[in-house]
């Protein structure tokens, strides 16, 4: 499976702080939020990611992120010229995905929890179909809001309901089948003028295969679009890594964990760089090897 991670949104929600650079990349506490949706790919065991960038950030995100090799993983770059959607991102990747089952993740969503990894598995299972992420939220008329069978399917899918029939919120990862690129050529734009992802969802929930992974109330969900979101979020991180031992959202410490790396490789990346919690963590984590 292949990965896609959507970070050409301009951001305008968080100017002047992304006045001058995508939001994607200002931090969340240690790290930038591109880090986050790039390790909870990796930790799908997904090793070949496209970055969906605009013209003006490129450079920036290739300085960051390279072309992934200190990750263990295959990193290249796409630019969406104009901003049509997040189902758009799979068309400006259709030659990278070539007919292959695709993660689709928005470069400003964040996981955290234990049972990821296993609503992860999960969706890496389905050889068919789409399967989406969701998370019970208090108020849910802001989301599209799916509601589920006791299988796990998605009976219905619903934007921005005024009366939700559930609360589950569908969040910003998604994982596709094969047919993801022909059925999102099939969509027309909304009022807003975009290729909606709820219209491509709708399509697989049409032909009966749009599955739901539901998060725990233990598992950690945040759109990190707006100042407050970004606070809180930078806070919960440090509260979570306080201990010096955890390293939340990290694509070093997911590529030694899942054999990506060698503890030599990592140790050897991280020489490049002045010590500091983050290094000092990753460097103990290589130690243990």
């Amino acid at each position: 499976m292949k990965g896609i991670i959507l970070s050409a949104g301009k951001g305008t929600r968080l100017y002047p702080a992304s006045s001058h650079i995508s939001k994607i990349l200002l931090p969340i506490y240690d790290k930038p939020m591109i880090y986050y949706p790039l390790a909870t790919l990796m930790s799908a065991g997904i090793r070949d990611i496209l970055v969906v960038v605009s013209s003006e950030d490129r450079a920036y995100f290739e300085k960051l992120l390279r072309d992934g090799s200190q990750f263990g993983v295959s990193i290249t770059y796409a630019v969406q010229t104009v901003q049509r959607g997040i189902a758009d991102a799979l068309l400006v990747g259709e030659e990278f995905i070539d007919g292959e089952p695709v993660a689709l993740a928005l470069g400003d969503n964040i996981f955290d929890g234990e049972d990821m990894s296993g609503l992860l598995e999960n969706a890496m299972t389905q050889t068919e179909g789409a399967t989406v992420f969701c998370k019970p939220v208090k108020d849910p008329r802001a989301f599209g809001v799916a509601t589920m069978d006791s299988s796990g399917n998605v009976v219905n899918l619903v934007e921005k309901p005024k009366e939700p029939e559930s609360d589950l919120a569908v969040v910003g990862l998604y994982f596709y089948d094969g047919h993801a690129c022909e059925y999102a050529k099939q969509l027309e734009p909304s009022a807003r003028g975009e290729l909606e992802i709820t219209d491509l969802n709708r399509i697989y929930l049409e032909k009966g295969q749009l599955k739901a992974q539901v998060m725990s109330e233990f598992t950690v969900w945040a759109d990190t679009g707006t100042f407050d979101s970004m606070l809180s979020t930078s806070n919960y991180i440090s509260e979570r890594q306080a201990d010096g031992r955890t390293l939340v959202g990290s694509p070093e410490k997911v590529a030694f964990e899942k054999g990506f790396i060698s503890g030599e490789q990592l140790l050897a990346w991280i020489s490049q760089f002045k010590s500091n919690s983050y290094f000092e963590c990753l460097r103990n984590l290589a130690g243990s090897e």
